[in-house]
């Protein structure tokens, strides 16, 4: 069974930082491509960073780009966002994604509140 667990989310005060985990079981994970995404109320789904197979390539979309960090750890099928720098307008549901070809996977999220 495929699953991909989100974990990490929260309330946080504005300039604050989360660590977000995603777990990944079921499927062959070394080999997917992992992006986090994440949905504020009223607003349309959004790519935030994308993690090669290796983690050797990263990509980051401009709105977090300097302040969010994507890595994995194949040896413990889990992706990582590091979220530092946080602001308000970064509230939202986080979800996790994994890609392989025609494949995808999703999880089910995790909030991230930035509140003071």
């Amino acid at each position: 069974q495929v699953q991909l667990v989100e974990s990490g989310g929260g309330l946080v005060q504005p300039g604050g930082s989360l660590k977000l985990s995603c777990a990944a079981s079921g499927f062959t994970f070394r080999r997917y491509v992992m992006n986090w995404y994440r949905q504020a109320p009223g607003k349309e789904r959004e790519l935030i960073a994308t993690c090669t197979t290796t983690g050797g390539s990263t990509n980051y979309a401009d709105s977090v780009k300097g302040r969010f960090t994507v890595f994995r750890d194949n040896a413990k099928n889990t992706l990582y966002l590091e979220m530092n720098s946080l602001k308000p307008e970064d509230t939202a549901v986080y979800s996790c994604n994994a890609r392989f070809m025609s494949t995808k996977y999703w999880g089910q999220g995790t909030q991230v509140t930035v509140s003071s």
